[in-house]
Parts: C-alpha cells; sequence; structure tokens
C-alpha cells in the first residue's frame, strides 16, 4: 500500500527545497553543489500512477561556493549557459515500491539532450503550512547520471590517468511543495 499527500496541485517552494548535485573530485573528494533558482509543480492524482512532476531549473544559478569553478561549469565544457539557460524535468511514470517509497521516472534534459531517469522517491509527509489554509507535502529523490548521457564531456586528466571530474553524478532533490486548500 502507497500513501501519497491529498490529490491536487502542489507548487515547489524553492525557500524550503533543494535541487543539487554530487561529483567525485581528483579521486579522492566529492565536490557538493546546487541550484538556487528552480520552479516546479507536483501533481498528485487519486493514485500514484496518475501523479505527476515538472520542474526548470536555471543553468545560471549553480553554486558549488567557488566562483572560478561555477564559472567552469557554466561554460561550454560543462552546462553550456549561454546555449542552454535552462534544465528540466518531466515526469513520465511513478510506480510505488513500497509505502512512502516510489520510482519517479522522468526525461531529464541538459544541455539540450534528454534522456530517461529513475529516482528513487521517498514522501516524507504532509500537513499545515504555517500559513493557514495551505498543505505542505515533503518529498526526497536521488538519482545517478552519467554526465557524457547529456553531452557533457569534460575529459580534463591528471597525469596518472586519473579524471579530474568523474562521470557519475548524483543528482539530490528535497522538495517541499505547497496547496492551497
Amino acid at each position: 500500500m502507497s500513501s501519497l499527500p491529498t490529490p491536487g496541485v502542489y507548487n515547489v517552494d524553492a525557500v524550503h527545497s533543494s535541487v543539487g548535485f554530487v561529483a567525485r573530485h581528483l579521486v579522492a573528494a566529492k565536490v557538493r553543489g546546487n541550484f538556487k533558482e528552480f520552479s516546479g509543480v507536483v501533481t498528485i492524482g487519486d493514485s500514484a500512477e496518475l501523479s505527476s512532476v515538472t520542474a526548470t531549473v536555471q543553468t545560471a544559478s549553480i553554486t558549488t561556493n567557488n566562483e572560478m569553478r561555477d564559472g567552469h561549469l557554466q561554460s561550454g565544457d560543462f552546462l553550456d549557459l549561454e546555449n542552454f539557460p535552462t534544465l528540466t524535468l518531466v515526469s513520465t511514470g511513478l510506480t510505488t515500491k513500497s509505502e512512502d517509497h516510489y520510482v519517479l521516472t522522468a526525461d531529464l534534459t541538459i544541455k539540450g539532450v534528454t534522456k530517461s531517469v529513475e529516482f528513487d522517491l521517498e514522501f516524507l509527509g504532509s500537513g499545515p503550512s504555517m500559513a493557514p489554509g495551505v498543505t505542505v507535502a515533503g518529498f526526497e529523490a536521488r538519482a545517478e547520471i552519467d554526465r557524457r548521457d547529456f553531452g557533457v564531456n569534460f575529459e580534463g586528466t591528471l597525469e596518472n590517468g586519473s579524471l579530474v571530474v568523474s562521470h557519475k553524478i548524483v543528482l539530490e532533490l528535497n522538495i517541499e511543495a505547497a496547496k492551497q486548500d
């Protein structure tokens, strides 16, 4: 059996949400980053299969707490901000794994390339907001992608052949969404 929030349209609250990623750097360390500007809508249907998600992320809002690295990530080597100002996610399916756990299948578009990605999704719960007449719902989702699948082909290497940046990128979404009652 699965539990879902009350059916309806929930708007992502960017102030209380995060869209982040993790990449291995120089084999030894993980670099975490996030996007500061994004929007999304979670539509809850009468069942998981009738629910959907859409989201848009502003490429220029990427931050890793290092201005030089952020500039490189916005360049043609990585996200190519000049030609691709947004990243998008559009769900194509939601299936129940167990109570509160789902597989969210979505078309993810990065750098103009769209691929199907499966996210492990957990519904964290729902309840009243601090604002009268508003219900909030929380979700966490995680997926691993190979950045090369999306045309992000920067292949910097060290003299020993190690990659400067891993091919595998972990996407981490922590979402609070609000529905007007």
